[in-house]
């Protein structure tokens, strides 16, 4: 009988009996499956079956390692971590995918949402606010696929971005004039480029005496701001029942008496009442939005607020009157997350709207664009 097996039988007989692990259950489970053991193996062996029913079980090291941002698993043999100098593999290893399947599924658990074969992934959050996505084997390779997305521990003021690289004192000073003219932004960038966190910290730089409601699919926001209230979507449970959506929850917003809307991540219907609300007096509200560029932005407003039921025209017309500015973040080769662009809205004689570069920023300096006059008129 080899350790896995042992270790299996274990956990059956344990589950049957509803016992937890304990050094006694485990020992007299041992002796039922008659196998012999010494103390320190009954002792690692309860470690591991408690590592299986508390928190992450063996990703939960990983998951408290300073500056963690993801961990990734691809089936049982392959960890990763992104501790933002892009992905490292770890040592830890799963027995074997069913190991993962049911981590994974007691995580799902956790977070009050079902996976199984009839229902093979989940995206759900956790209670200290992780959040979790998985697919299970066959219908992932090389094995059960589980992804989780660490919430930031302290949200970073400019300043401390400044020192780490992710901002030149120009574009430093220059952020601190957008949030005091309460221009109204998005922040755009790929997966992991740092579009929360720098959202975050340009929030904490907004007077004290505004209020901030930040709209969340699920809450990764913590600026370090005294008034700041959150509203998080909620999915529908295993019957089908109790969706909130974003869009929902700004159309709620809009009657909190924000100073400013923040909503956390800009990708579905809700970017209707969003353009709608930054139209009718209220200055300052930004955002993130999944781009490549500056340029493609009014394409990503296109394509939300046309699938949301808006003409292609009227999609315009309110980015015009609505948005103010675009700030682009990317990952540089070096790991380092970095401001690369700040663009202006320009309308163009067809109606359409336009991004044109205001400053693009480097490690070294700024470059004025075509549109840094209509940025200066702007914070001035």
């Amino acid at each position: 009988m080899t350790d896995l097996s042992i270790l299996e039988r274990v956990r059956q007989r344990l589950a049957a009996e509803t016992s937890e692990p304990s050094p006694h259950s485990v020992a007299v489970a041992l002796r039922a499956e008659q196998h012999v053991a010494g103390s320190g193996a009954v002792l690692a062996l309860v470690d591991q079956l408690r590592s299986e029913t508390r928190g992450a079980g063996p990703l939960d090291p990983l998951l408290a390692m300073p500056g963690v941002t993801d961990v990734l698993v691809n089936g049982p043999n392959e960890v990763y971590i992104d501790r933002g100098r892009g992905l490292e593999r770890a040592e830890i290893r799963f027995a074997d995918d069913g190991a993962v399947r049911r981590l994974a599924q007691r995580l799902a658990a956790q977070g009050g949402r079902r996976l199984d074969d009839a229902s093979p992934w989940v995206d759900a959050r956790l209670s200290d606010g992780t959040r979790l996505h998985a697919v299970l084997a066959p219908l992932a390779r090389p094995g059960t696929l589980l992804s989780l997305r660490v919430p930031a521990r302290r949200a970073f003021s400019l300043d401390e971005l400044r020192r780490a690289g992710s901002l030149t004192d120009d574009s430093a000073h220059l952020l601190h004039r957008i949030i005091a003219a309460r221009a109204a932004f998005v922040i755009t960038g790929g997966t992991g480029s740092g579009k929360t966190t720098l959202l975050a910290a340009l929030l904490a730089a907004v007077d004290p005496n505004e209020r901030l409601v930040i709209v969340e699919d699920a809450t990764e926001l913590r600026p370090d701001h005294p008034h700041v209230v959150g509203l998080e979507a909620r999915p529908a449970n295993v019957e089908g029942a109790g969706l909130v959506t974003v869009r929902d929850l700004v159309r709620q917003a809009l009657r909190m008496r924000p100073d400013r809307l923040v909503v956390g991540e800009v990708r579905g219907a809700e970017v209707v009442d969003l353009l709608a609300a930054l139209n009718t007096g209220h200055e300052g509200g930004c955002g993130t939005l999944h781009a490549n560029s500056p340029l493609d932005v009014p394409a990503r407003f296109e394509a939300l607020g046309v699938a949301a039921g808006l003409p292609r025209d009227a999609v315009h017309s309110q980015l015009a009157a609505s948005l103010d500015l675009v700030i682009h973040v990317a990952r540089g080769t070096d790991g380092v997350r970095r401001i690369e662009q700040i663009a202006v809205l320009d309308r163009n004689r067809d109606g359409t709207v336009a991004c044109v570069p205001a400053v693009t920023l480097g490690p070294t300096g700024s470059e004025p664009g075509v549109g840094r006059g209509r940025l200066e008129a702007m914070l001035r």
